[in-house]
C-alpha cells in the first residue's frame, strides 16, 4: 500500500513546515488529490491516524479534496472532463489529450499553534 508511505511523506512535511514556523502542534492538514493521481483517498485517510502518532499532528484532522481530471485536446483544443488516461474528445474523438490537472497530490493548508 504506496498510500501509507505518501502518507507519512505528508505528515513529514507538514511537520517540517510546522517547527519552521516555530509551531508545537498542528490542528489539521488539507490535501488535495487528483483523480487521476493513483492514490486512494480513503486509504489516505485511514493510514493518517497511524502516521500522526507521535508527531506534531498527533490529534490534527485530515480534510481531502477531490480534484476533477480535465484534459485538453492536442487536435482541437476542446477541454473536457477526464475519468480515465483513456478518455476520447468529446467534440472530435481524438485520444490525445494532455491532462491539465486531476494528478496532483498536494498539501495545500494547515493549522498550527
Amino acid at each position: 500500500m504506496h498510500e501509507f508511505s505518501l502518507t507519512l511523506n505528508l505528515v513529514e512535511i507538514a511537520e517540517n513546515h510546522a517547527r519552521q514556523a516555530g509551531a508545537s502542534a498542528i490542528k489539521s492538514i488539507s490535501v488535495k488529490i487528483g483523480m487521476l493521481s493513483g492514490v486512494i483517498p480513503d486509504a489516505i485517510e485511514f493510514a493518517f491516524d497511524a502516521c500522526i502518532r507521535g508527531t506534531l499532528a498527533e490529534g490534527a484532522s485530515l480534510e481531502i479534496i477531490d480534484v476533477p481530471a480535465i484534459g485538453q485536446c492536442r487536435q482541437c483544443s476542446e477541454k473536457c472532463p477526464m475519468e480515465s488516461l483513456l478518455e476520447a474528445c468529446p467534440k472530435c474523438g481524438s485520444f490525445a489529450l494532455d491532462i491539465l490537472q486531476g494528478q496532483e497530490m498536494a498539501l495545500t493548508e494547515m493549522e498550527i499553534d
